[in-house]
């Protein structure tokens, strides 16, 4: 079974935009990959949370701040396809393997 990513926003912040706008990145970035993408109101205010099987690998309040794309796409392919050469969105050193 492929892996599914889900994103916990914060309704009441107005973040559905930016998770769906996430979601959207992340399927078009890992779609053979990819089983779903959930998206999940938080009842807690504040929460941008991205987990892939329940693995939580980005967390607004931990880091403080909200994902930058790359960073994100990095953290769930470590995740989903450790392998997967993500191109102009991997790291310097991964690009040139």
């Amino acid at each position: 079974m492929k892996p599914s990513i889900e994103i916990e926003y914060c309704p009441g912040c107005r973040w559905l935009l930016r998770a769906g706008w996430t979601a959207q990145e992340l399927l078009t970035t890992f779609e053979a990959e990819l089983g779903a993408v959930t998206l999940k109101p938080s009842e807690a205010g504040g929460t941008f949370r991205v987990t892939v099987d329940g693995v939580q690998v980005w967390d607004r309040k931990t880091a403080g701040r909200f994902p930058e794309m790359k960073e994100l796409k990095q953290a769930v392919r470590d995740e989903i396809a450790p392998s997967l050469n993500l191109g102009h969105s991997d790291t310097t050193e991964r690009q040139a393997e």
